[in-house]
């Protein structure tokens, strides 16, 4: 199993388009099942998690812990992804002040 983990200070208004994009497991390398999970540190932050083609979360909030995701309790999300296909995690604030976000990406071959 891959693991991919994200940090981000997100500024007001801002959007981060891919926060793992450059990470090793950003493009899946065998057939898998992706699972995400994510926090934030006050409520505003939005997320969208998109595995190839399939938008498997689309611009939802994430829950406010202020702390790395903790399996199981913050897992969110999963789908099926096969080689090629690219994970994205969009990072959106919707707030006037900055958030930070932690994401927590998990790929198991199938």
């Amino acid at each position: 199993m891959a693991i991919m983990t994200d940090f981000q200070s997100v500024g007001a208004n801002a959007v981060v388009a891919n926060a793992v994009a450059g990470k090793s497991q950003e493009f899946i390398k065998e057939p898998s099942v992706v699972t995400f999970s994510a926090t934030g540190s006050a409520a505003g932050l939005l997320m969208t998690f998109i595995v190839g083609e399939e938008v498997i979360m689309e611009d939802q909030l994430i829950p406010v812990s202020n702390r790395f995701p903790i399996i199981p309790d913050d897992m969110l999300c999963s789908g099926g992804a096969f080689p090629g296909d690219r994970v994205v995690v969009k990072i959106r604030n919707s707030t006037g002040g900055a958030l930070n976000s932690w994401a927590r990406v998990d790929i198991e071959p199938a």
